[in-house]
């Protein structure tokens, strides 16, 4: 069932660009109608995963691909990559609700979604380095043509300066890749084999080397500073779906790496240089939020918040690594609010770009000054965007509050400097509540005047994912069931 959940988006997408006749309409029912079915194939991954146990993986599948140098087709779940599957499909199919009424080549549109989505399915199935590397490299592709093909503004500048970042960074990747595999023996590019048996255990140097080479590729996707002036212009001139996909699930992409690959795979070399990643961290955090709130553009504001909460994801891997003189139990607290926190990262933030879309789509522009009053002529419109803000600031509730708790209480009990990171979260609050105020309160002025709420679908392509966000902030325990099992795997095979 797992191939299945990564094959069918591909399928239906050289469908869906093999048939050039097919009606605008049918195109845009045909993504929602796979998106649907994506969404019920890994709620039933979901109800039948049981936790396989440290070291394993559930629905597992492998077979030969390029035995000469150890690869195969080796896909497999656990609790880090059960999430964000799930996290994949839903925002993927809240993106084909939005764009029902697309009218810029639709089908073409639909069929580079559906492939983009199957590319990030693959990343996060992907059991095998090389196979991860192709998916991790063929979602740069899918991106950069979505972004210089529908979005507006400079979107070509942006798409190039995204793909070049990006791609530069999957070649620092690669490199660690490479050096992992020559470090092995026997040499083998599959996942699970690394990690049962970490090369480079006693060569801090080389190992260090390739930890720098993972972490740059990891820390441009993710994206950190000082790695992510990429990220405001892909995120401004990209439409609507290119921002929620790029926000919601792109950018997990890195952080996955960081428990998937790094810390399992160079444990040594992982908390030798866990301070680091904690610096990183905290700067990422502070910096995203204090340029966030000078922003006088909502797209770039919500960009900004989004090295904020990547921040906090970052700082609570690096605590985790951080052995000496810390309990097991407060590590894997910070692991397992990281995986949280990339989960509702990915509802909220996208939910906050569909709704930033349908601002421009509107008035055609994002400027914070050019609206006001919002709240009389659309309230539909204004109490999704107060949700998605309260929801963002991490508000108690919703489930930001249960990562961000997770990743402080963890992060602060192991590296009790960090937490100055809190800081972050006092200046995230101030700027949404200024954004909110700007944009929805006062007179009807500017741009707001005969601005039209939501349309029905664009209310079902942003409520749910609100919704889930809600719900995880209420009754988070069906999802920490699955992370935390899975947290307290990474935390053991980092303190080897």
């Amino acid at each position: 069932m797992l191939s299945v959940l990564v094959v069918l988006p591909l399928v239906a997408a050289a469908v869906l660009a093999a048939a050039p006749a097919l009606p605008d309409r049918a195109a845009r029912r045909g993504w929602v109608a796979v998106s649907g079915v994506e969404v019920a194939l890994v709620a039933a991954l979901w109800l039948g995963y049981e936790d396989p146990g440290p070291r394993r993986l559930a629905h597992e599948e492998q077979v030969p691909w390029i035995p000469g140098v150890g690869s195969s087709y080796h896909v497999g779940v656990d609790g880090l990559s059960l999430p964000l599957l799930a996290l994949t499909c839903v925002v993927f199919a809240a993106c084909a609700v939005h764009a029902l009424r697309e009218e810029r080549r639709p089908r073409v549109q639909a069929a580079l979604m559906l492939f983009l989505q199957a590319t990030c399915l693959g990343v996060f199935a992907a059991q095998d380095l090389v196979l991860f590397f192709v998916f991790f490299d063929l979602s740069i592709v899918g991106m950069d043509f979505l972004i210089a093909g529908w979005g507006h503004g400079d979107a070509a500048r942006s798409a190039l300066k995204f793909f070049l970042y990006t791609f530069l960074g999957s070649l620092a990747l690669l490199l660690g890749f490479i050096g992992l595999y020559a470090a092995s023996e026997p040499r083998t590019f599959d996942m699970v084999a690394l990690a049962q048996d970490p090369p480079l255990q006693d060569e801090p140097l080389v190992g260090g080397l390739v930890l720098a080479a993972l972490l740059v590729g990891l820390a441009v996707k993710t994206p950190t500073f000082p790695f992510h002036t990429w990220l405001p212009p892909a995120h401004t001139d990209a439409p609507a779906v290119g921002s929620a996909v790029l926000a919601g699930v792109l950018l997990k992409m890195g952080t996955y790496g960081f428990v998937r690959i790094a810390m399992p795979m160079l444990p040594a070399a992982w908390r030798d240089w866990a301070w680091v990643v904690v610096a990183v961290g905290v700067v990422s955090v502070l910096h995203g939020a204090l340029v966030a709130l000078a922003q006088t553009d909502l797209k770039r504001m919500v960009a900004y918040t989004s090295v904020n909460h990547m921040g906090y994801v970052v700082l609570a891997v690096g605590a985790a690594g951080v052995v000496a003189g810390s309990d097991a139990e407060a590590r894997e607290v910070a692991v397992t609010g990281a995986v949280v926190q990339m989960v509702s990262h990915g509802l909220i933030t996208g939910a906050l770009f569909l709704l930033a879309g349908t601002l421009h789509d509107r008035a055609g522009t994002y400027d914070l000054d050019a609206y006001g009053g919002l709240g009389t002529v659309a309230p539909r419109f204004a109490v999704l965007l107060s949700v998605g803000a309260f929801a963002s600031l991490g508000l108690p509730g919703f489930s930001g509050f249960i990562a961000e708790f997770q990743v402080f209480a963890g992060s602060v009990a192991t590296v009790p400097w960090t937490a100055v990171a809190l800081l972050g979260i006092l200046v995230t609050a101030a700027l949404f509540l200024r954004a909110l105020q700007r944009l929805l309160v006062g007179e009807v002025r500017g741009r707001s005047a005969g601005f039209r709420d939501l349309r029905p679908s664009e209310v079902w392509s942003v409520a749910p994912l609100l919704l889930l966000a809600l719900v995880l902030g209420i009754v988070p325990r069906p999802l920490l069931d699955v992370v935390e099992p899975a947290a307290g795997a990474v935390v053991g095979l980092v303190g080897r």
